[in-house]
């Protein structure tokens, strides 16, 4: 059961990071703000992408790092790592669509931006038991 609790925790982040950039993207896409190809963006605004994505991955962390049954930053670093194979992946696949540091940016930040939002979980979890 504890398993199934973990395995629910990271993909529950996963799912959030997922559905929270694909949403951000349609939108930012469908009002015009954001042009296809994605290069011809200004870097101002690939730098916002990067930035929101990153919030996005801190979100998933602190969810993962709420729902986990235990260990909570060992949780949001296997979503971390998770996130790593798959941005490697995806930079490999892309490659040829510049710029290139933008996959190599969401890669580099992605563990840094996962421990954030289970370090900020972690931090809330002790603030209420310590008010107890």
């Amino acid at each position: 059961m504890k398993t199934w609790k973990s395995i629910g925790a990271v993909f529950a982040g996963l799912a959030a990071i997922f559905v929270l950039s694909g949403a951000t993207d349609a939108i930012l896409e469908g009002t015009g703000i954001m042009t296809l190809p994605f290069a011809d963006n200004g870097t101002g605004f690939i730098l916002l992408v990067v930035l929101y994505r990153q919030l996005y991955v801190a979100l998933g962390a602190y969810i993962t790092a709420a729902l986990a049954p235990d260990k909570p930053m060992k949780h949001a670093m296997i979503l971390a790592a998770i996130g790593f194979v798959l941005g490697v992946t995806g930079a490999i696949v892309m490659w040829h669509i510049p710029p290139h540091w933008y996959p190599v940016s969401l890669v580099v930040l992605g563990w840094p931006s996962a421990w954030l939002g289970a370090w900020l979980r972690l931090r809330k979890r002790l603030t209420v038991t310590s008010r107890v």
